[in-house]
């Protein structure tokens, strides 16, 4: 299908119904080249120019626009107004024979508990659809707990992001029951929910899951509120394992004596490659026991984040010398921990020698009157493990392809660049965008 004949039928769609043209759906059409595998991004984020965001009835238009489109096979609608009817649109296309979509992702927008539920009816019977993302929807724990129960159903779903949603006790725990029985899922994304409970159920039943669960790959419990006693209930889990690479941790309330619970995991885990225990408190002791995992003989950890730790110098030196005897773990992230100059040289004289390449860690050292320091650089511990994208240019590595009982030759999920979110805006930004609203 040619790119105006696209752009043609949009504008046919809009005066059959009634409905005003968005320029920016009419631009993004004419300049996006229309051949296999095409992902349509019509973010509403973009701070390089004023954009006329998605809403309901630009979703009208497109699910119409798409019925029977072989070459689209991805959309990216995220930052936009979509509410519940914008989601019933999305799910009746999803609905349709003729969808081929393998991807949607609506992060930000409106959609409520109600817009889950038609979302997840959908996806009971969809057997293409490969990646949902609904990070930043208000779906709450009712919303939630219908996409839990589709789980329960869908044997084609690998990823699944639900982040900020304002998930409960009942819906995390629902998610973690769902996937004791579900084969196919290989990313979950629960981070951020409003847990009250100081008991931590939902790290037990999590435990329970992992326990059993052969297919996931990739966990993110960013954000959950977990203390040492939640990281001890996980880790029991984690021990019986084989399966998973990518373990999220970021944001938590653990400590030395949680992630000492989790070193003793890395020293006989020979799966998980990657683990993000950024801003929480391991300090000194937890370092070094982290260090002594790193150390230990098989261990396989690829990458690491412990930023934003108040951990000083002996633990990162620590880390240091783990790295000397480690050679698998390329990656590292420390910076928001106290740097002192000791710290500062054992870092430089890494990336001087090349075991640490300066685009692998988020610091970078440099001399002012023969003393060094270390400045922070915008790289961070990668946000995706596996991804369907299909603008993805990186591969897995080796060890997560090889002899791997799950991979679809004609689904295959690839690895994701890992590059940090640029910076936040500034106050002065925000105010002068509100002022051009």
């Amino acid at each position: 299908m040619a790119n105006e004949k696209v752009s043609e039928f949009y504008a046919a769609v809009c005066a059959e119904h009634q409905i005003k043209i968005n320029p920016d759906i009419i631009e993004m059409l004419e300049k996006t080249t229309v051949t296999e595998n095409v992902t349509l991004k019509l973010t509403g984020n973009n701070r390089l120019r004023r954009i006329q965001r998605l809403d309901d009835k630009d979703v009208l238009v497109l699910s119409k626009c798409l019925r029977n489109n072989k070459c689209v096979t991805g959309l990216d609608v995220g930052y936009n107004n979509i509410t519940d009817e914008g989601a019933v649109h999305l799910a009746d296309l999803l609905q349709e024979d003729g969808s081929a979509l393998l991807s949607l992702d609506l992060m930000f927008n409106n959609i409520q508990a109600d817009g889950a539920k038609v979302l997840a009816d959908s996806l009971q019977c969809n057997s293409t659809l490969l990646s949902l993302r609904l990070s930043g929807n208000k779906v709450e724990n009712r919303g939630a707990m219908h996409l839990a129960s589709m789980l329960q159903v869908n044997n084609t779903l690998k990823e699944l992001e639900l982040d900020a949603c304002d998930l409960a006790t009942q819906s995390v725990i629902a998610f973690a029951i769902a996937l004791k029985s579900n084969a196919t899922l290989r990313s979950v994304d629960v981070s951020r929910p409003l847990l009250f409970s100081h008991q931590e159920e939902w790290a037990v039943h999590f435990s329970e899951m992992l326990a059993v669960n052969s297919s996931l790959v990739e966990l993110h419990l960013g954000k959950m509120g977990m203390s040492d006693t939640g990281m001890e209930r996980l880790t029991e889990g984690l021990r019986l394992n084989r399966r998973l690479r990518y373990l999220d941790l970021r944001c938590n309330r653990v400590t030395r004596d949680g992630v000492r619970h989790l070193a003793e995991v890395l020293k006989k885990n020979q799966t998980l490659e990657i683990i993000d225990l950024s801003a929480n408190r391991i300090e000194d002791e937890g370092a070094e026991y982290l260090s002594e995992a790193v150390a230990w003989p098989g261990c396989v950890l690829r990458e690491l984040s412990v930023s934003r730790n108040n951990i000083r110098t002996d633990g990162l030196l620590s880390l240091s010398r783990a790295l000397k005897v480690n050679k698998s773990l390329s990656h590292i992230y420390i910076w928001g921990n106290h740097l002192e100059e000791p710290v500062c040289q054992a870092v430089m004289e890494l990336i001087a020698s090349g075991r640490l390449p300066p685009e692998q860690t988020d610091v970078r050292p440099y001399e002012v009157d023969g003393r060094v320091f270390l400045a922070e650089v915008f790289h961070s511990v990668r946000r995706h493990y596996y991804t369907t994208d299909s603008s993805a240019t990186d591969t897995p590595p080796a060890s997560s392809t090889a002899a791997d009982p799950l991979s679809d030759s004609t689904s295959a999920l690839r690895t994701e660049s890992h590059q940090r979110v640029p910076p936040q805006p500034s106050k002065a930004d925000l105010e002068r965008d509100l002022k051009s609203d």
